[in-house]
């Protein structure tokens, strides 16, 4: 093996947190210490193979899983930063990380030898004493291998292996490709008037944007979410509500950055790998492993959603034209045209205008509410801490205690755009709970967003929708720092797909409650609690509108399952096919040379393919839920402790249907989502 004793992954960690050392690692650390970690992952999966005793939970199993245990964090490490702080020289390795990756992946699961040592164990494990988390830990570590070629025959291994290897290289250059497009686009302009009806914050912030971008006067705007929003919602300037939709809708299709052959490419191949494997499509192979059985489930379920939800949405947006043609003369009406009238609609029908709450929502404010409602929920305390390596001046790290201050794990926090960083929101690990280095870890948990950030002028002030996206990532957080399983591959947020979105919706429902905003809605310049007569108008226009927002959930569903439930080899044109498969969906004119697909990063670049119907599976669940809640009140103890310990701390330790009906007690409601958006 290499001698990288240098390295910075293998020197004794300065914090008796064993975290990251990212003020340590350099960009040319990665190669060598990805090769060195390989190189002993397969010396430890020869020792298994080696082993002359007879197969049993330990010298299999438990050494199965413990075999990468450097690789895993140094993979983890490199693929989060590519996702945060990266420039084209880092990302440039995933080229060669990736292959390496999927082809020590591919030689494992291949392994005829380490194979017979798991089928044994998995064969007498009904003869052996095992927990309840252990022998599932042996029936998944069985079912992996039969689902990644153990049981193909010499060339279908061989075949499979050079599909992996070129799945491996196409889902980063999606993002990259993606993330370039994004950043490709800014536009200065210098007349005000352009700008009328859009919010002095806005205005302020775009101000501020120009100058970091050299420019002495004048308004920047870039096609990131708090640049964006402002615009679609406020500016009466309708070439430019156009100009920058059909930027941001356009992105990586077609020109320098075009992901369509891409995105095709990525679908043929997992469809071949799926067929190799004995599946009828890449749904059929995903779908095994999730709450929802198969192909006819799910499009039964996304059916139902749109028999409900079709015509109230085709109401709601013949209202919206009917405002918009008393107020401007406007017969139809473009998507670009939607948030702008919903507005409008709000402050005529409710007196409702979401840039009210803006003040009340500092970020540090938010922040501490954050905590403060995990507080009560579960007796979790959170303290910040500087002495802990950081990749960015931007990230913040709390210590997690519970209620007996003992440690819980390390929450990152990382909320605001720069253009080294890939836009939207997500959580993610650095460290997954459970065993690790010979004793059971506590996590290290990532939040990170493109929130609105501080300017020249004032401080963060977030958008309601900003506050509810960060009580999102924060429920995944929660996830992944409560999981309490022996094993790191069962460990939470290690569950079913379209389990994992519970933990997560189910904490949006507490930021619209009035115990809530009385947490932390504070105006940030008097102090002052947010208004009894704000919260009453938040809850007022609660389900304004949600016939259009499930509509729109559903393009993105339907839209997946088209793409990964048949098969696409069929497809010629990436454009002729969406517009195809969208037109169900489409309540609004068809606008030429957009797409959805070419910047669908949930399902091209991330491990959402046949799986973005898990949104809508989950809102199912967490609607039952928060029912619950709410009939027992929003802060219970007793059943947030159920929810922990049933929900959150057991990961994939059972299958979530089982663990979801011993927190409730009875199988979800399927109505109750639909109660919630008023619907039904």
């Amino acid at each position: 093996m290499k001698n990288i004793k240098n390295n910075p992954f293998l020197q004794p960690r300065e914090n008796k947190y064993d975290a990251i050392p990212f003020d340590k690692i350099k960009t040319e650390d990665y190669m060598p210490t990805f090769e060195y970690a390989l190189e002993l992952a397969k010396a430890n999966i020869e020792k298994i193979k080696s082993n002359k005793s007879k197969a049993n939970f330990e010298n299999t199993i438990l050494a199965f899983e413990t075999s990468g245990e450097l690789l895993d964090e140094v993979s983890s490490t490199y693929f989060n930063l590519y996702s945060v702080e990266s420039d084209d020289k880092f990302k440039a390795l995933a080229q060669q990380i990736s292959p390496m990756l999927s082809a020590f992946k591919n030689d494992i699961m291949t392994d005829a030898n380490l194979f017979r040592r798991i089928k044994k164990v998995y064969d007498s494990r009904n003869d052996m004493v095992l927990t309840t988390e252990r022998m599932r830990l042996v029936e998944k570590f069985y079912h992996d291998f039969e689902r990644n070629g153990a049981l193909l025959d010499k060339e279908g291994k061989l075949k499979l292996r050079n599909i992996e290897t070129e799945l491996s290289k196409l889902g980063p250059q999606f993002s990259q490709n993606l993330l370039k497009a994004t950043n490709s686009f800014k536009l200065h302009i210098t007349d005000e008037n352009e700008l009328i009806g859009l919010p002095d914050s806005a205005k302020e912030a775009a101000a501020f944007t120009a100058k970091q971008n050299g420019k002495d006067e004048g308004w920047m705007f870039t096609l990131q979410s708090p640049s964006l929003t402002p615009i679609f919602k406020y500016a009466k300037n309708r070439e430019l509500r156009k100009k920058l939709y059909m930027k941001f809708r356009s992105r990586a299709f077609k020109g320098e950055f075009d992901n369509r052959q891409i995105l095709k490419k990525i679908a043929d191949l997992q469809y071949n790998r799926s067929k190799l494997l004995g599946y009828e499509n890449l749904a059929e192979y995903k779908l095994e492993e999730r709450m929802a059985k198969d192909t006819t489930e799910v499009k039964e379920f996304l059916d139902s959603i749109y028999s409900v939800a079709i015509n109230p949405a085709k109401n709601e947006l013949n209202e919206l034209k009917k405002l918009a043609l008393e107020m401007d003369g406007i017969s139809n009406l473009y998507p670009w045209d939607v948030s702008y009238y919903s507005e409008k609609l709000k402050k005529k029908k409710f007196d409702y205008d979401e840039e009210e709450l803006r003040p009340y929502f500092k970020f540090e404010n938010v922040v501490k509410g954050l905590f403060e409602v995990a507080t009560k929920l579960y007796g979790l305390q959170f303290n910040s801490i500087d002495n802990i390596p950081v990749y960015h001046p931007d990230v913040q790290v709390y210590k997690v205690n519970d209620e007996n201050k003992i440690y819980i794990g390390l929450l990152y926090v990382d909320l605001f755009p720069r253009e080294t960083k890939n836009g939207g929101a997500w959580m993610t690990n650095y460290r997954s709970q459970g065993l690790s280095k010979g004793k059971i870890r506590r996590p290290h948990v990532s939040i990170n967003a493109n929130f609105t950030p501080t300017t020249d002028k004032s401080p963060s002030l977030l958008r309601l929708g900003e506050v509810e996206t960060l009580f999102h990532e924060f429920g995944h957080a929660l996830h992944s720092l409560l999981s309490e399983c022996e094993f790191t591959t069962l460990a939470s947020p290690n569950v079913f797909w379209d389990f994992v979105e519970l933990p997560s919706q189910v904490m949006e429902n507490w930021v619209k409650e009035k115990e809530t905003l009385d947490l932390f809605a504070r105006h940030y310049q008097t102090g002052k609690k947010i208004p009894e007569l704000l919260i009453k108008k938040v809850k007022a226009v609660e389900n304004f509108n949600k016939g259009m927002a499930n509509i729109t959930q559903l393009t993105y569903g339907f839209l997946d399952m088209a793409w990964f439930a048949d098969n696409p080899l069929k497809i010629k044109d990436v454009e002729k096919f969406e517009k195809e498969v969208t037109e169900k969906t489409r309540i609004l004119p068809e606008i030429e040379n957009t797409n959805i697909s070419c910047s669908f990063a949930h399902i091209f670049g991330g491990g959402y393919s046949a799986g973005y119907y898990s949104y809508k599976w989950a809102e199912l669940l967490d609607a039952d839920a928060f029912e619950y809640f709410k009939k027992n009140g929003i802060f219970n103890k007793e059943i947030a402790k159920s929810f922990r310990e049933n929900i959150l701390a057991r990961g994939n330790s059972e299958h979530p249907m089982k663990l979801y009906m011993k927190f409730r007690g009875k199988k979800p409601d399927p109505d109750a989502m639909f109660r919630r958006d008023g619907l039904k």
